[in-house]
């Protein structure tokens, strides 16, 4: 069992309130630089052609034009492509799904619409951006599979599991004969689309050729370690000739957890050419990776007239590309959430010439709780139940698919809170029968979860003679606020001043992280910072008990505190001492460690650890119009202890906007002819903007929680999941029309059943 952190040995000042972010102010300035915004002396540019067809072969492909442009350095395709490692395993990351990871400019073949197929290096952005416009190829046209409900019919079960990522339990019971006995049955297939992540920062890699061979690489990643493994691997690198840099994301929502091929292109012309190289994406160009996939969902319930679950069936098939399996937990959070004695959870893939899919906020999650909470919804109307009611009937204090009591579960405290907070005892249960003018009023509600994870970690920490504290990993801050939580938790473990910490980030030069993605950055990084500076602590007190005439010659650590740069004995600060006296008069420059994190191994026999939620919804619908407007939301999170106030709501608001997006507007929609995401642009892919976004109230239920040192559950994904089907479930209590294929758009709406 986890020891949790003893508070002798800081004082909360700045964990668990409303603090400002630490890197608000170069980010506001524009201070802040990104990949893409790296200089160096000698630096070129390269622009990207990408293929015109999504399956078939290039016949022949003419540059000669693009290359007798002034400024043009040279233009790289397959026919001319430096040789990297020939073994597709040497291009395998460290989240990548099972397969053969896609190479840029490997062969003839082409597997998706948007492949690169020519990158065109010049002395400056605009040469190299003309020159690409030159480049002429032929194709051989093979047609495209894009579309998930064809191929539905050939999916399989991926024999090679994806790392980290759970295939759904073996049945338990007898889902079909319970279902087929059922009393109440409910049977629907849901359907969410294809959505791109769209971060505000385009994907760019600045690779920079140092004097001495060695390379400096800046890449959009969600962990820098993830980059530098990769280009090591597949160019034949050591790790100490690559250095990786990533301080500032613009938004990767999952996006940049894998390298994508903007890096390996700028990569292989830097040491092709000897100097250095940048490469960015366009708007568009950023449609031709990474996406959250269709599923097909199919959810059948089976209940007595009470509500009670007999039976529970889930099944999906989700499509992925024709070179990797990718796959997300999507049908397991069925069997979590809910008590039932016959259960079958299925997952299959089907294989399309698209791009390999890729985690997007809360990947599975969203797409699975959408489908078995909108079911839930539709079993609360075909049994008279309040739609809360029908969950408590079906609560599990365990998860059934592991048959392990949860750690902590304040899910019924969401419940509770959410509902008085949102008015829902004033809910009318028969659809339409709420209005306000012309418009019917809906209201709707959905269970949240997600996995509460922590991952290997380490930090290292330093506190020199003057007082100052710096701290740093690897990992990135993704717009989590990473910056800032750990440096409230530095500063508290040491009882610093906010200002006399600096936090470092995303090098590969600092402590060993994972990657910041998962939601366990909080637990994993915050735990490695909080480790290294109490083993400072700890060096620092031995210090202060050898000092002469030491006010704290005969305390023992735990009676001590940190605060306000002292060691002081606790209940009497008159016996204290400063912590910049300790290292002056002992001689020392500078006290310094590393600490180590990982899951605890015994909690985890034991218990299984997530995070819950409950959102209430109010839609509003034109009747005439089918125009649906989000009015209303209100989500209760149960996330054990919150580390910063600020920062949490600040996640749970973007999760729930980006939720908003799901059910609403988000959709890319692909031409199965020509297998082209064809709104490929921020113009025509809808997302929730000002105008769509109405009151959101935040509620953070206590919860205590043994599953690391912090008791913190991750906030990144949780904020999103559940968000659509409540608003789906809203939208049938307003109009009585269920649609069970997302986005819900006027159209929908306005369909004759």
């Amino acid at each position: 069992m986890t020891v949790q952190f003893s508070p002798a040995a800081g004082r909360d000042r700045f964990v668990g309130s409303a603090v400002s972010r630490v890197d608000g102010p170069a980010k506001v300035t524009g201070l802040a630089k990104y990949a893409g915004e790296f200089a160096a002396p000698d630096l070129a540019y390269g622009v990207v052609v990408s293929s015109a067809i999504a399956k078939g072969s290039i016949r022949s492909i003419d540059a000669s034009v693009a290359e007798a442009v002034p400024g043009v350095i040279k233009v790289i395709t397959h026919e001319n492509r430096p040789a990297t490692s020939d073994n597709p395993e040497d291009y395998q990351d460290a989240v990548a799904p099972p397969g053969a990871p896609f190479q840029a400019l490997a062969t003839d073949r082409i597997v998706f619409s948007g492949q690169p197929v020519a990158l065109v290096v010049a002395e400056d952005f605009e040469t190299a951006r003309y020159a690409a416009s030159l480049v002429r190829v032929d194709y051989g046209v093979v047609a495209p599979r894009t579309d998930l409900a064809a191929q539905a019919p050939e999916s399989y079960d991926p024999p090679m599991k994806r790392a980290g990522i759970k295939p759904p339990p073996e049945p338990w019971g007898d889902a079909e004969t319970a279902f087929d006995a059922a009393e109440i049955r409910v049977n629907g297939q849901y359907r969410m689309a294809d959505e791109h992540h769209n971060p505000m920062e385009p994907h760019a890699s600045t690779v920079v050729v140092e004097k001495d061979g060695t390379y400096t690489v800046y890449d959009k990643i969600q962990g820098v370690s993830n980059t530098h493994d990769y280009i090591a691997s597949a160019f034949g690198l050591k790790p100490e000739q690559v250095r990786v840099l990533n301080p500032y994301l613009g938004g990767g929502f999952g996006s940049g957890l894998r390298p994508q091929y903007q890096l390996f292109l700028a990569m292989l012309a830097a040491k092709d050419l000897g100097r250095s190289v940048r490469v960015t994406l366009t708007r568009d160009q950023m449609w031709s990776f990474t996406y959250r996939s269709e599923a097909l969902q199919t959810v059948s319930l089976g209940a007595d007239r009470s509500g009670k679950l007999t039976a529970l069936k889930h099944d999906a098939v989700q499509g992925t590309s024709s070179y990797e399996d990718y796959q997300e937990v999507v049908v397991n959070w069925s069997g979590v959430l809910y008590d039932c004695d016959n259960v079958k959870l299925t997952y299959s893939l089907a294989k399309l010439d698209t791009p390999t899919p890729g985690d997007m906020r809360a990947p599975g999650a969203v797409t699975g709780v959408y489908a078995i909470e909108t079911a839930m919804d539709e079993l609360a109307y075909a049994t008279g139940q309040d739609p809360i009611q029908l969950r408590l009937k079906n609560y599990t204090e365990s998860d059934p698919t592991e048959e392990k009591p949860f750690g902590s579960k304040a899910l019924k405290e969401c419940f509770r809170e959410g509902a008085e907070r949102f008015g829902w005892s004033r809910r009318n249960p028969q659809p339409r029968s709420m209005r306000e003018g012309r418009e019917l009023v809906g209201w709707g509600m959905a269970t949240g979860i997600w996995e509460s994870m922590m991952m290997q970690s380490s930090a290292h920490a330093v506190l020199t003679a003057d007082g100052r504290l710096e701290v740093g990993n690897q990992t990135g801050d993704i717009g989590t606020g990473t910056y800032t939580i750990l440096t409230q938790i530095a500063a508290d473990t040491l009882g610093l001043p906010l200002d006399h910490v600096t936090t470092k980030l995303g090098d590969t030069q600092l402590a060993k992280a994972p990657v910041a993605g998962g939601s366990w950055t909080a637990a994993s990084s915050g735990t490695a910072v909080m480790k290294a500076c109490r083993d400072i602590a700890e060096q620092a007190f031995k210090l202060a008990r050898g000092m002469d005439n030491s006010p704290l010659a005969n305390v023992d650590f735990e009676r001590v505190v940190f605060s306000n740069g002292r060691i002081e004995l606790a209940g009497d600060p008159a016996k204290s001492v400063a912590l910049t006296d300790v290292l002056k008069a002992t001689g020392t420059a500078k006290l310094e460690a590393t600490g180590e994190a990982a899951p605890d191994k015994d909690f985890a026999k034991e218990y299984e650890a997530y995070t819950h939620s409950a959102i209430f919804v109010e839609v509003k619908i034109d009747e005439e119009l089918g125009q649906v407007r989000c009015t209303r939301v209100v989500s209760a999170i149960a996330a054990g202890k919150i580390l910063n106030l600020k920062t949490a709501r600040s996640q749970i608001l973007g999760g729930i906007v980006m939720g908003v997006g799901s059910a609403l507007h988000e959709e890319s929609m692909l031409d199965h002819r020509i297998g082209r995401f064809m709104n490929h642009n921020l113009g025509e892919y809808h997302v929730p903007v000002n105008a769509d976004i109405h009151d959101i109230d935040v509620i953070f239920v206590d919860e205590e929680d043994k599953a690391n040192p912090l008791g913190v559950k991750g906030l990144g994904e949780i904020g999103i999941v559940g968000v659509a089907a409540a608003i789906s479930n809203a939208v049938f209590h307003a109009t009585g029309k269920r649609i069970r294929h997302l986005p819900i758009t006027p159209d929908k709406i306005l369909a004759d059943d």
